[in-house]
């Protein structure tokens, strides 16, 4: 190895092994993790990467371009004292970047305000704020019985050709807050590992829904090096964070597949020859999650707020599976979305017993959404719980055989699916719309069947003739079989 000493940083010439990704290089002195990395060719082309390893003086470097061309002998490589920073200003909205922050969209580079390093700073647990208030997706499922918070990491989880990104585009066209944030609203989407026709959905769903104003896009393809995948939700954060506390925004962000990120994060740990845990992945999966997901949240004192909604594919869907295993433990609650309902052609097909949303409570009911959405929530799961229940029941002994009460729940059960879960991917409905619903479906049931809800909400919501008018329902079919 010789050292190149100039006036302004050290280059190193010759490289001392190459595998995969990865250059090794002996000797090194005066380094960091993360720190990035400029490769000279001998040919003259340039390539970027990073530290990712250092054990004494031996450092691991992840080429960002792959490292076809590079030789053992001629490459020059200079440590430039920093990790890899994101370009920021408030031009970012409605551009579009690749996996590491570079304009994509053929409309120039970016004006920079500030750089910021792309793995985050700290953030004191003190200073974190208890997450409040909403965001309406204008999805009945998700915003009736699942409501996302501001700040909150929910993630979706999916399966194997489920419309999940038919339902990511649906949230970014019309995921709004209260009106008098409104204009402080904005989207960054990240995709990971996306064939080109995916990318291309997701482009077009939001330029022809006139919402690109409020979106930064950073967009990895399938066929894009591994390492910018693992960059692409850091850049996206980065950006995200830059608008929520810099510029005082409320900022979404939806980035999908994790599964794509934690499967290059496996083949990554196996190039630099490491000890694999479940199923071959790292065993500091769980803790490379967490130092993405965490960076939601609400900072005190600052107007703004970062809040996160991870989409992932279960392989074979598994809920147990690593990825969305340890998902699970660091992040809120879940969406889940269901393969039955799916073959049914519902769309979103969101499983509701297996969703939750944990910071649900601290954020809908008087003040924020309307006074009754608790209740209302409550006893739609409790009532829909029973309809499964009733027809594992009906499949033993048949329908006939089931009390009227009985053969209501199931009536109630079949309009519920194709009217709240099922609302197509075109519309957009309000928090007070999606309660009304919901208000209308449980009249459908008798009276003193709605335990979970206080008298004083049923004397005023409670309205049997009206849900009958509107699903076209004959009072004299009450009792019967749906």
């Amino acid at each position: 190895m010789i050292k190149l000493t100039s006036t302004v940083r050290i280059q190193y010439l010759g490289v001392e092994e190459i595998k995969g990704p990865l250059i090794f290089l002996d000797g090194i002195e005066n380094v960091a993790n993360e720190d990035l990395v400029e490769i000279e060719l001998t040919n003259g082309s340039i390539r970027q990467g990073r530290v990712v390893e250092i054990r004494g003086k031996h450092v691991a470097i992840q080429v960002f371009e792959g490292t076809d061309g590079i030789a053992l002998n001629n490459t020059k490589t200079t440590f430039l004292g920093h990790p890899l920073e994101l370009p920021l200003s408030p031009d970012i909205l409605g551009r579009i970047f690749d996996g590491s922050g570079k304009p994509i969209d053929g409309l120039g580079p970016i004006y920079v305000n500030s750089k910021r390093d792309i793995n985050g700073s700290p953030l004191n647990p003190v200073m974190r704020e208890y997450p409040r208030n909403y965001i309406n997706t204008g999805i009945s499922s998700i915003d009736g019985l699942i409501t996302l918070i501001r700040g909150q990491k929910l993630p979706i989880f999916s399966g194997s050709g489920l419309p999940h990104n038919e339902l990511a585009a649906q949230i970014v066209k019309q995921a709004s807050i209260s009106d008098k944030d409104k204009n402080n609203f904005c989207i960054v989407f990240a995709a990971m590992g996306v064939k080109n026709d995916v990318a291309e959905f997701f482009k077009k769903s939001f330029f022809e829904a006139n919402v690109m104003d409020r979106v930064v896009m950073f967009s990895n393809l399938a066929n894009d090096p591994i390492i910018e995948r693992l960059l692409t939700p850091r850049c996206a954060l980065t950006a995200a964070e830059y608008l929520a506390f810099d510029l005082h925004m409320h900022v979404l962000v939806i980035m999908t597949d994790m599964t794509a990120y934690a499967e290059a994060l496996r083949e990554f740990s196996s190039s630099k020859e490491e000890i694999p845990g479940r199923k071959g992945f790292p065993g500091y999966l769980y803790s490379d999650l967490a130092s993405l997901y965490e960076r939601a949240g609400i900072v005190k004192g600052i107007e703004g707020s970062v809040t996160q909604i991870p989409v992932l594919t279960m392989p074979n869907d598994d809920i147990t599976h690593p990825i969305p295993d340890l998902t699970g433990y660091i992040t809120e609650g879940q969406i889940v979305l269901d393969r039955d309902l799916h073959q049914r052609h519902l769309f979103p097909p969101v499983g509701i017993l297996p969703s939750l949303s944990r910071l649900m409570k601290d954020g809908i009911g008087d003040g924020y959404t309307r006074k009754d959405h608790s209740s209302v929530s409550n006893q739609l799961f409790a009532s829909y719980a029973k309809v499964l229940d009733l027809r594992s029941l009906a499949s033993v002994i048949g329908e006939d055989e089931l009390s009227p009460v009985d053969q209501q729940y199931l009536q109630f059960g079949l309009l519920f699916e194709n009217h709240f879960i099922d609302q197509g991917a075109s519309t957009n409905r309000s928090m007070l719309e999606t309660l009304d619903l919901s208000w209308n479906l449980l009249s459908l049931l008798p009276r003193d069947e709605l335990n979970r809800v206080p008298e004083d909400m049923i004397n005023t919501y409670y309205e049997p003739r009206k849900a009958m008018l509107r699903f076209q329902l004959d009072p004299k079919e009450q009792g019967t079989k749906a």
